[in-house]
């Protein structure tokens, strides 16, 4: 879809609408009639943006892989941040050394915009945002920056568990399960009987939904309005499978700190309803609450069709998609 040619809200893909949706400017931009062109060239065709971009990211202290780029909000209009300005958004352009790259920030976007209208889970606030010739980026508000542009606490599953690169490896936050994540919820969250519930909807949105880089980094606790801490908006949420071949789960051990396996399980090579009728239990949702949070993801398709095709994803991704999401809903149905 051509950034000239809007047919859907670039942020919460609405239909009938050439650029943001009134809802999205209130959510995303606080209100502010901001654009969905940025200022900017595409950096990798002009050497002097490539520099500026360049530059940002030197002060942007998010790790992972993708290249992100720090943004802010003078007046309504998004650009890069400067030495010792907090930046408010994170921007994703299309990354390098991966299958169909340029599909990658629709992707995001589909995904969060799924978790979150679909299924109702907490996630960071988003949109799609494009450069002066229409290439795709992917733009997303930081939640752990206060109005007044401190920040709020923020510690990830990799910190709570003590995993670093120096005390496990290179691949320090695969090295775990969903399991005892769960249990670093019940460690550190007070109310964590609510909490953990939402961690439960998450994880089998993960793996509905083929992200298999859920790893201990893209799980966050946040500093509430009372000091206490919760589990962060959801982040990073991407079907991976479109890019790379990956497994069902991020973190090695996958569901389980043991080697539990329903009998479906050990068949088919993928987890079924049984098996996370049991991680549920484990990792201490009430018993009477589990068919009530498993539903959603079994009976939801429909909506789900409707923004996948309003996507910014190509029809041949769009197939891709709904080909792996029914895959996984099957495996998911399964006893």
């Amino acid at each position: 879809m051509n950034a000239d040619e809007l047919k859907c809200c670039p942020g919460t893909l609405a239909e009938g609408f050439a650029t943001y949706s009134p809802g999205c400017l209130r959510n995303v931009f606080n209100g502010k009639k901001v654009s969905h062109i940025l200022p900017y060239e595409q950096p990798l065709k002009s050497e002097e943006v490539a520099a500026l971009f360049m530059e940002n990211r030197k002060r942007i202290s998010i790790s992972g892989v993708q290249e992100k780029s720090s943004l802010l909000l003078d007046k309504n209009l998004l650009r890069l941040t400067k030495e010792k300005e907090q930046g408010t958004y994170i921007l994703k352009p299309i990354p390098a050394d991966l299958k169909k790259v340029d599909q990658v920030p629709a992707n995001e976007h589909l995904t969060m915009q799924i978790a979150r209208q679909v299924y109702e889970l907490n996630t960071a606030e988003n949109a799609m945002i494009f450069f002066k010739d229409g290439s795709p980026a992917y733009i997303t508000k930081r939640f752990d920056v206060r109005d007044d542009g401190s920040k709020w606490g923020k510690e990830d599953f990799a910190t709570l568990a003590g995993k670093t690169k120096d005390s496990a490896g290179a691949g320090f936050k695969y090295e775990f399960s969903y399991e005892e994540a769960g249990y670093l919820i019940q460690k550190y969250v007070p109310a964590w009987r609510v909490e953990i519930e939402k961690y439960f909807s998450l994880v089998v949105f993960n793996f509905l939904f083929s992200n298999g880089d859920a790893h201990l980094k893209n799980f966050s606790l946040l500093e509430s309005t009372k000091g206490d801490y919760l589990l962060s908006p959801a982040y990073d949420l991407i079907n991976t499978r479109l890019h790379v071949d990956d497994s069902d789960f991020a973190l090695v051990n996958g569901l389980f700190a043991d080697d539990f396996k329903s009998e479906q399980y050990k068949k088919s090579g993928h987890p079924c309803k049984k098996d996370f009728i049991e991680f549920a239990k484990r990792i201490g949702v009430a018993e009477r609450r589990v068919e009530k949070l498993l539903n959603p993801f079994m009976e939801k398709k429909p909506f789900m069709e409707t923004l996948l095709r309003c996507s910014f994803l190509g029809d041949a991704s769009k197939r891709g998609y709904m080909l792996m999401y029914n895959q996984k809903r099957n495996f998911l149905l399964a006893d």
